[in-house]
């Protein structure tokens, strides 16, 4: 493992990583690492890492400062040593920091109501320990200077201290300043730990006292005068007192910190553990990364996958898939086109997810967890052991033959290079052969050109190539999938000038056979650019008619609401204008009643036509708005079939569904929308479609087939027939059916994946297994 680890350039990665860590425990973690092979902890450290992440984008950073690693200390206390006040401070730092921690963390997840189980119950673990916190800051300050406060008679030695210092330093201030002749500088020194001055050689006899040091020349001598030998002796004993406070102080506080031993090394796990997540989540970001889907069988679908030691500006991003159809993916092609380094991302990238670290792909790329992974790159010829490059390589792949199962993951590069082609290219696909039918899962280049029909003659092997552009002579680095690489000699030896004679008299050496694969892997190279172009064309169609559907969605909404602010005003006037018309008649009525008492000559008829007046006295409708009403009113009594008119669009269509009784889903040629029942308009001709008993809809059972053939259908109409097919289906009574739709560049597939991901009846949707037609055909499961 340890070889794989290194061809694989494992250890690289994780300096990248350790750049991201905080603390000293969590640098030891990062050299510790090593990828899982449980299935179980590698998904547990990857939620690790992502809730990490998580953390990182809605916060911006983790705090995780003043932590360092104590074991030592810690570790020394328990068996009674005394910490110097540097190691007890670093103690308390990092109680504090744990502290601030998990403060942060249990916020984020108890107020903030973030979904952080893992981070949450690592955090909950960590013991605050305050108690000892405290005791060690009220005794040393943060440079690890013990405080005068940390003990009375501390104080109070400090105190004589600093009065004796005084003193001395005040006899030779007077001494210097009487004496300056006599001395080489008029300064106060100390040496061996006593105040001195220095004293010229020829006035040593002035001073007395004791002479502790003398000048390289020997002309100037540091004397301690017999005026301060007392005060000196009273200092020095007043440090020693010091000293011994001091130790007794530390002696003190190390016993506190050896009866919280084990809960402080609990924490120093914790807190390394959250460490490596923390840097794992960092890493993540840089590399722009994503959490794979993780499964056993060996299924790996990278998309977009990137070499994490490649530089981001030079690095050309690939599309790798290996043990659906195919287990064996064999890559041809010129030498310095990217072979080596698309083997080399499949194997690291695979160690970085069983490591639980994100790896550089797109969100929904799908890797394998492998027992054990198997590389045999790059020459490692030993001249000490006399290997050729040849036998070299021979070896390691004889250890990997007798250990290969099929829960591995094979890496060759160059496999059967460095001896005659011929054999080479035999023992390659021998070797190939026996790594197959052992059930591992296998990538390897070469650029032997009998391997490029080996795919085609072995079930579950696929060829693949580096592009190569024949008018830069450089290498594109783009994988091809499903086309083998072919020789681009004559075209390179033309493009550089090389006599086109020479060139037709070496391609009549070729014999045909050569000619006809070469000529078909141009045809399959045009056909996978042709493809290629016409998939993102497609794209970029779904993507613009997404679009559209979004802004007439929200056009037709802000329509509606329009539409209801003009009918809500239009029934206010009108109300208005009935309610003044009728008080106006109502005067009128009153008017004549009195008139009629008064003995005036007014008739009851008058009277009762000025009534029937009144009760015409509401808005006249139109011919068209009546229209309108009488065919709102049978709007509530919609049924399947239904020709209506989509008033916000201005087009016809019918009723497929009803959702409820205010809104139905209605069918606008290949367009299906949900649509309230105020927008749509009956049409008077239209004819409902009968509703037939079940067993004479199941009738369609004998002209409605179990499955679908899309092959050789364009991308727009087969997604119409899979719509159409769908529910005939249905009314068929199918519980189940097949659309067959090929392997192809995979763009029909993804097509009527993503259908009938959204299809309202569609209760699953599975590829096939392999004696159901594999990829090239998907079963749905109805409801």
């Amino acid at each position: 493992m340890e070889r794989v680890l290194r061809v694989l350039e494992y250890e690289k990665m994780k300096q990248q990583l350790s750049e991201h860590v905080s603390s000293s425990l969590g640098r030891k973690k990062v050299s510790e690492l090593k990828p899982s092979i449980e299935k179980e902890q590698i998904l547990i450290w990857q939620k690790e890492t992502s809730e990490g992440a998580n953390v990182l984008r809605f916060k911006g950073r983790i705090p995780f400062g003043g932590i360092y690693d104590v074991n030592a200390h810690t570790k020394r206390a328990k068996i009674g040593g005394v910490l110097a006040a540097n190691e007890l401070m670093e103690i308390a730092s990092t109680i504090y920091g744990g502290r601030q921690l998990k403060k942060f963390i249990v916020e984020l997840v108890e107020e903030e109501e973030r979904e952080l189980p893992y981070l949450y119950e690592h955090a909950k673990t960590i013991e605050p320990l305050t108690h000892i916190e405290k005791a060690i800051k009220q005794c040393i300050d943060d440079n690890g200077h013990v405080l005068d406060s940390a003990s009375q008679a501390l104080r109070t030695i400090r105190h004589q201290v600093r009065s004796y210092e005084a003193s001395v330093r005040s006899k030779l201030e007077q001494m210097t300043r009487s004496s300056s002749k006599m001395l080489s500088d008029s300064i106060i020194t100390i040496r061996n730990e006593r105040f001195v001055i220095p004293v010229k050689q020829e006035y040593r006899a002035s001073f007395g006292g004791i002479v502790h040091d003398q000048s390289s020349s020997g002309q100037t001598l540091f004397i301690e005068p017999q005026a301060v030998v007392t005060l000196n002796n009273q200092l020095r004993e007043a440090k020693v007192k010091e000293q011994r406070e001091i130790e007794r102080i530390l002696m003190d506080l190390s016993q506190q910190v050896s009866e919280i031993t084990d809960e402080l090394l609990d924490n120093l796990q914790t807190l390394a553990e959250l460490d490596l997540i923390i840097a794992k989540a960092h890493y993540a970001k840089v590399l722009k990364a994503t959490a794979p889907i993780v499964n056993e069988h060996g299924h790996i679908q990278l998309k977009q996958a990137r070499h994490p030691l490649i530089s981001a500006d030079e690095i050309v991003p690939i599309d790798v898939e290996l043990g659906g159809e195919f287990r064996s993916l064999i890559i041809t092609g010129p030498n310095t086109g990217g072979k080596t380094v698309t083997l080399k991302t499949v194997g690291l990238l695979t160690l970085m997810m069983q490591s639980g670290l994100h790896v550089p792909v797109q969100e929904e790329s799908t890797m394998s967890v492998y027992q054990q992974i198997f590389a045999d790159i790059g020459d490692e010829q030993s001249i000490e052991q006399s290997l050729s490059t040849f036998s070299s390589h021979m070896t390691n792949i004889v250890q990997i033959l007798d250990k290969v199962d099929f829960q591995s993951l094979v890496l060759f590069d160059e496999l059967g290079a460095g001896t005659d082609p011929t054999e080479g290219a035999a023992l390659a696909i021998s070797i190939l052969d026996y790594v197959y039918e052992r059930g591992a899962s296998v990538v390897a280049t070469t650029h032997y050109s009998e391997l490029k029909g080996y795919a085609y003659n072995r079930e579950g092997v696929m060829n693949a190539s580096v592009e190569f552009d024949v008018q830069s002579l450089r290498p594109t680095y783009r994988l091809l999938v499903g086309v083998p690489g072919r020789s681009n000699a004559f075209a390179i030896s033309r493009r550089l000038g090389l006599s086109e004679d020479i060139i037709k008299k070496a391609n009549e050496q070729i014999d045909s056979d050569s000619n006809q694969v070469e000529n078909m892997i141009v045809s399959l190279e045009e056909s996978k650019k042709t493809a290629d172009k016409e998939q993102e064309e497609a794209q970029r169609i779904r993507k613009d008619a997404q679009r559209l559907h979004r802004d007439l969605t929200k056009q037709m909404e802000e329509l509606q609401i329009e539409k209801e602010k003009i009918l809500q005003q239009a029934e206010l006037e009108a109300e208005k204008a009935v309610a003044k018309a009728r008080e106006e008649a109502e005067l009128i009525i009153d008017e004549l009643r009195d008139m009629q008492k008064k003995g005036l000559a007014v008739k009851e008829h008058e009277i009762i036509d000025a009534k029937k007046h009144l009760e015409q006295a509401a808005p006249k409708l139109t011919p068209k708005q009546k229209k309108i009403k009488k065919q709102a009113q049978k709007q509530k009594e919609l049924r399947l079939g239904d020709e209506v008119k989509v008033l916000s669009f201005g087009q016809k269509g019918s009723i497929v569904e009803k959702v409820s009784e205010q809104e139905y889903i209605v069918q606008m040629g290949i367009m299906k929308m949900k649509v309230a029942l105020d927008d749509l308009q009956y049409i008077e001709n239209s004819k409902p479609v009968e509703t037939k008993p079940l067993a004479t809809v199941r009738g369609m059972e004998s002209h409605v087939k179990h499955e679908l053939d899309l092959r050789g259908e364009r991308y727009e109409s087969a997604m119409l027939k899979v719509e159409k097919y769908i529910d005939d289906a249905l009314l068929a009574g199918y519980h189940s059916v097949s659309i067959i739709h090929g392997k192809g560049t995979g763009a029909l597939r993804k097509g009527v994946k993503e259908l009938l991901k959204r299809h309202p009846h569609v209760k699953t949707a599975r590829d096939a297994a392999m004696n159901e037609g594999g990829l090239g055909n998907t079963v749905v499961e109805l409801k």
